[in-house]
This record gives C-alpha cells, structure tokens and sequence, in this order.
C-alpha cells in the first residue's frame, strides 16, 4: 500500500508553479482551473506542529488539474522526469481510461511534463500520451523518449507575464484539432 511517506515530495515545485499560475489565469478571467487533492487517511499525527506524518492514500486519484478554459472543459496530470526518457510507470491506467473518457465527452486532456534535467517544461497532448501508451500495452517500449516529445509544445516561463502560461500550447493543441477535423470533413463523401 503507497503511503504518504514513500511518495516525498515529487513533483511538488511543478505542482506549485501551476497552482500559481492557475491562480493568475483566474485573476484574468482567462481560465478557472482546480487543483484536484488526492484523498488520504491520516495514520501517524504530530500533535505539536499538527501535521500529518504518515497516511495511505484512499482510492485511486483521476488527474492534477481539472476545470475549463474560456468554456472549454480541460483535465490533466502534472508530471516530471529526472532525465530524457519519460517512463509510462508515472501515469497510471486509471488516469489514461480518466482522460480517455473526458476527451470522448468533448474535454481537451493532457500532460504538462517538466523535464527536470533539461529544466524545460512540455504539454503533451491526450493523443501523444495515448499512442505511447497503447505502444507499451502491446508490448512495446514502456517510454517516451525526448525525441519523440513534439517540441512545438514546449512552455516558456514567465512567459506574457504568467509563470508557467500552458495556455499556448493549448491553443496550438485546439488548432491541431481544429485542423484535424477540418480535413477529416473534405475525405466524407
């Protein structure tokens, strides 16, 4: 059973950079996107600075982040990775079928990967995540490596005033759709 103890503080400066930022997109009504906490039951408590120092988590988390943009509902996972290989064992299967589902029901999912070794932050879209991941389920590489990473989607920070402005590459995200779609309605007959 994963405990709070086992897990440290991994991801926790990215997680603060985008709780940040979230709270800047609010502020200019660009965006109203929350920080979901992970359930857990508190196992050891230090009674003199009321902390917990021990718990399991209850259940299994969805994503990070979830709320809407402009009336677009968007979900996704803040993640990171020590070196140029992202590895597969940092996004869970429930976490994927979560977004999987969000995107069929009209949400735009992705992941925001800041690669700590390169101190370079990424969206990756759902559907880069999914082929990844659908890759690994039928045996294949349990990784992305960095050359597969689209590097048009790289975040720039402090970037229009905002500390870590995902916002552009999820426009870039939208347009590819957009024009996905668009091509997709030429080859209907």
């Amino acid at each position: 059973m994963a405990t709070w103890q086992s897990r440290g503080l991994r991801g926790s400066t990215l997680e603060e950079l985008l709780n940040r930022t979230n709270e800047q997109y609010q502020e200019k009504q660009l965006a109203l996107v929350q920080k979901i906490p992970t359930p857990i039951t508190p196992i050891n408590f230090d009674k003199e600075s009321r902390h917990i120092t021990l718990a399991y988590f209850d259940q299994k988390s969805t994503v990070d982040y979830i709320g809407a943009v402009q009336g677009i509902p968007v979900c996704f996972d803040a993640k990171e990775s020590k070196t140029d290989t992202f590895s597969l064992q940092n996004v869970h299967e429930h976490q994927v079928r979560f977004m999987e589902a969000f995107e069929r029901q009209g949400g735009i999912s992705f992941l925001v990967i800041y690669y700590s070794g390169r101190d370079e932050f990424y969206y990756m879209p759902f559907c880069d995540l999914k082929k990844a991941w659908e890759r690994k389920e039928a045996g294949g590489r349990k990784s992305i490596p960095f050359s597969e990473v689209d590097t048009r989607y790289r975040i720039w920070p402090n970037r229009h005033g905002f500390l870590l402005p995902y916002l552009d590459a999820l426009q870039l995200d939208l347009d590819g759709r957009e024009e996905e779609s668009s091509l997709d309605s030429r080859d209907e007959p």
